[in-house]
């Protein structure tokens, strides 16, 4: 039982911790990442689930311009995460 809740534990922090990493300084991508993370995130399969945090590691303008059209993302994991994250969050 001990192991269930430390696992639950471990879940809660690492949600927590991408929840803070999904508010950004664009309004814009808040309203995609953070319901994306409410919603989403734990339908997601692992590999999935390590693209999504590498996406947020990139930079607030290079992700504006993928998720407004502006340009193509060229690495293809990160560019159908963005397309799985626009069809999954209603804007």
């Amino acid at each position: 039982m001990a192991n269930n809740e430390n696992s639950a534990n471990v879940l809660k922090v690492n949600k927590a911790r991408l929840k803070w990493a999904c508010r950004r300084g664009m309004l814009e991508l808040d309203v995609l990442f953070i319901p994306f993370v409410d919603e989403a995130y734990d339908d997601l399969s692992t590999k999935e689930q390590f693209t999504f945090e590498r996406l947020l590691t990139c930079q607030d303008p290079e992700l504006f311009a993928w998720f407004m059209g502006h340009e193509i993302c060229e690495d293809t994991e990160l560019s159908t995460m963005v397309q799985l994250i626009l069809k999954r969050v209603k804007i």
